[in-house]
């Protein structure tokens, strides 16, 4: 049997190693064992940092907003929850743009926060509504009982007075009720003198027919 090699197979796997580790320093672009070892490690390192980077463009983007908030008199968590309370939805990247190259809308963004948290939440933000509800909760109570109770004394009114059943017989009209009764019904010896006081039974047809033909 011929000798297979796998020469084609193996250069070509080698090559696609090869390919990734271009411009590595050194011998790691150009022997494969070291190539591959950096390819491996590169790899692994991308994978980490497509996830870091989301983290750190987050940081970076929430420091800019600090510094421009700062210059209008405001810090980053007082001017996060004006917006809030504003009913104003930027994220924070373009906040951040707005921060570098709009300082005049960055300013204006800034008054309507500082308005916001002059006036308080309101009510159709979630976060008002929280608000609201730890700053009265006492109040709230109250007022919801007594809509309760109206609601039940309406109820009340609207439904038909039930009613009571009928009181159970004394003893006295017990016994008028089983005066009124009829009377039992024959027991079997009774039955048995009925039957026995009944005239004789018509004679039946056979003995009809016999009667006949004697005569």
């Amino acid at each position: 049997m011929p000798r297979v090699k796998g020469g084609t197979t193996t250069r070509a796997r080698r090559k696609k190693v090869i390919k990734l580790a271009k411009g590595y320093f050194g011998s790691k672009h150009i022997l494969y064992k070291t190539a591959n070892e950096q390819v491996m490690h590169s790899l692994k390192y991308a994978y980490r940092d497509r996830r870091q980077l989301k983290r750190d463009m987050r940081k970076l983007w929430i420091s800019r907003i600090n510094a421009a908030a700062r210059m209008n008199g405001l810090s980053y968590s007082k001017l996060t929850c004006g917006l809030k309370w504003a009913n104003i939805t930027v994220n924070r990247k373009m906040l951040s743009e707005m921060a570098i190259h709009d300082e005049k809308g960055f300013t204006a963004i800034c008054e309507e926060a500082k308005k916001a948290l002059e006036k308080g939440p309101v009510a159709a933000t979630p976060v008002a509504a929280k608000a609201e509800e730890k700053a009265a909760p006492a109040k709230k109570a109250p007022a919801k009982k007594a809509a309760a109770k109206k609601d039940d004394e309406a109820k009340a009114e609207k439904k038909p007075a039930a009613k009571k059943p009928a009181a159970k017989k004394t003893t006295a009209a017990k016994k008028e009720t089983a005066e009124k009764k009829p009377a039992a019904k024959k027991t079997t010896a009774a039955k048995k003198e009925t039957a026995a006081k009944k005239p004789a039974a018509k004679k039946t047809t056979t003995k009809k027919a016999a009667d006949k033909e004697a005569e």
